[in-house]
């Protein structure tokens, strides 16, 4: 078998602790998914052996350089050989690593019966706590090996990983305590609750009729991984053009710090410049977010808006903001009007509702907009996610506001993002950069 070593550091800490239960990560690029990888091998000379890794989605497993594209720069090394339309590795002794998904909840009960020795979950912080708890009824075994499971994660504050690594996390700073890193203690479950002991006699003196499983938390950074480092010197950089919420988390492992108010945009990001001072040769999007609601004195309803963006010359330029509340048929009216007065060189991008709904409307706005560049695309993402690429080009001086006098309302609700009574501007200029920025896909023309 080929010498293959893990870091020094938090990547051989997790490779050998010996926790019923290890959560190793914190931040990007710590090394965390290949240290997953090699661990799931540990025990491929057993013929009976079997591990699953679970992601929360399939696309996940199979995204360019995610778990299965990392695989297969390592387990051909030890003489697997792949079925990739199941997401197995078969190795020579007879043992098997599967890769599977685990979208919804009700998922979980495709594994009734099963045994599986090693279980491992790639960033455990986008599963749920109901099919983590589960799953650990199925990490029981028959060949030879102590059962144990191991996960990967970055920070997420809203996620059920946040509590249950807590002892671990400095609760007023959210940074991870080093001094704690990999330091084991023993919990139970106790009427849907976890009890945490520092000794696995200590609980079962309180509760002699629970096994206590042990676990423990080993954070990891970018400078823990100096293969990475080495392979791409840029990724700091990279880590450091996030936004100011990610930038804490997956650069700093900060597991406390949420969006708020002033925190992903502010008006002292944005530089503002007269119309004549746009480049010539631009890239033009108008994104729209849509409501149809008529404002009366006794409701505040969301409105309609729709942001024309640029970019050219390295930068953003945020050009004009439709932004009103109205019937169906004046949501209509705006857009047509809107789009003849953008001209047929400005791309334009509307959201789609879910269901047989959507159908209906994505053929109505083909009907209405023929002859311009147009997409329309399910939402899909919290806001917060697709306002961050957005917001890290703000905060970086990248994106520039044309002078109008629709200035102050566009302002003003970014301002308060994510906890305003309304988003709708923040939502069609997200969708706009979105469409600006590298990953483009295709429009239709109708």
């Amino acid at each position: 078998m080929p010498d293959i070593r893990p870091q020094k550091g938090p990547q051989e800490d997790f490779l050998s602790s010996s926790a019923d239960i290890v959560f190793y990560g914190g931040s990007a690029g710590g090394g965390k998914t290949f240290g997953l990888l090699m661990e799931v091998v540990r025990h491929i000379g057993n013929p009976e052996y079997g591990a699953v890794i679970f992601r929360r989605t399939t696309p996940q497993i199979k995204n360019e350089g995610g778990l299965w594209d990392e695989s297969e720069k390592l387990y051909p090394l030890l003489g697997g050989v792949p079925t990739a339309h199941n997401l197995l590795w078969k190795f020579p002794q007879g043992s098997k690593v599967k890769f599977a998904h685990l979208e919804y909840d009700k998922n979980v009960l495709d594994y009734q019966g099963a045994q599986i020795p090693v279980m491992g979950f790639d960033e455990i912080t986008h599963f749920t706590r109901k099919q983590f708890l589960y799953m650990l009824s199925r990490n029981r075994s028959t060949c030879g090996i102590s059962p144990y499971v191991r996960a990967t994660c970055n920070p997420d504050p809203e996620s059920f990983v946040a509590d249950w690594i807590e002892w671990w996390i400095d609760q007023d700073t959210g940074y991870a305590i080093l001094e704690r890193s990999g330091v084991i203690r023993h919990f139970v479950i106790y009427n849907d609750s976890v009890i945490w002991g520092a000794t696995r006699e200590e609980l079962l003196e309180q509760y002699p009729d629970l096994l206590p499983l042990s676990f423990t938390f080993i954070p990891a950074s970018i400078d823990d991984n100096q293969e990475l480092i080495r392979k791409d010197p840029t990724y700091k950089a990279k880590l450091d053009a996030l936004g100011t919420v990610d930038r804490e988390r997956l650069k700093f492992g900060n597991w406390k710090i949420k969006a708020s108010a002033g925190l992903m945009f502010r008006r002292d990001m944005f530089e503002i410049i007269d119309r004549n001072e746009l480049p010539i040769n631009r890239t033009e999007v108008r994104g729209w977010d849509i409501a149809a609601t008529e404002k009366t004195e006794a409701n505040d309803p969301d409105a309609t808006a729709g942001v024309k963006m640029s970019q050219g010359n390295g930068f953003f330029y945020v050009e004009d903001l439709v932004h009103f509340c109205g019937s169906p048929l004046k949501v209509d009216n705006s857009i047509k009007n809107t789009a003849s007065q953008d001209g047929k060189k400005t791309k334009i991008r509307l959201p789609q509702d879910p269901g047989q709904a959507g159908k209906a409307q994505a053929k109505h706005f083909s009907d209405m907009l023929i002859g311009y560049l147009f997409k329309i695309l399910p939402v899909s993402g919290d806001k917060v996610t697709r306002a961050s690429a957005f917001s890290a080009q703000c905060e970086h001086g990248n994106v520039k506001v044309v002078r109008a006098p629709w200035n102050e309302a566009f302002f003003s609700e970014l301002a308060m993002f994510p906890e305003g009574a309304h988003d709708d501007i923040v939502d069609a200029a997200s969708d706009a950069f979105n469409e600006l920025a590298p990953a483009k896909s295709k429009f239709m023309v109708s």
